[in-house]
């Protein structure tokens, strides 16, 4: 397993949306715009409906690449980013826990969410 460099865990902390790419049964790839954390060298995310194709997708086949746009761009104007591949699981529970974290990330301190219950949470990690 690769570790993930300083800047790379800075960038997947600063609530730089996640572009998750996974395979759908044809072959062709499906983009999910997700938020992604942090656990220890896990990239992790928190899916509240355990129907979604991203997970269906991931259930069949759990190869993956997440990418990250950074502010940052070089002299040109091409922004940096940071791309990350790998072997996705999905585990059950802890998402409305994980995406609460994540909120007060992406939307800011305070955050409450999610705003109601839910009936099948799931986490995946990569």
């Amino acid at each position: 397993m690769t570790m993930l460099n300083a800047a790379a865990r800075e960038l997947i902390s600063s609530g730089a949306l996640a572009h998750l790419v996974t395979l759908d049964a044809d072959g062709s790839p499906q983009v999910s715009v997700v938020w992604v954390g942090l656990d220890g060298d896990e990239l992790v995310a928190g899916h509240l409906d355990g129907g979604q194709r991203k997970l269906r997708n991931l259930r069949r086949d759990p190869r993956v690449a997440i990418s990250f746009e950074a502010p940052t761009a070089n002299p040109v104007g091409m922004r940096h980013h940071l791309v990350v591949h790998g072997t996705a699981r999905i585990t059950q529970g802890g998402a409305p826990e994980l995406l609460h974290a994540l909120a007060q990330v992406y939307v800011g301190a305070g955050t409450t969410f999610p705003r109601c219950p839910t009936p099948h949470p799931a986490s995946s990690r990569t």
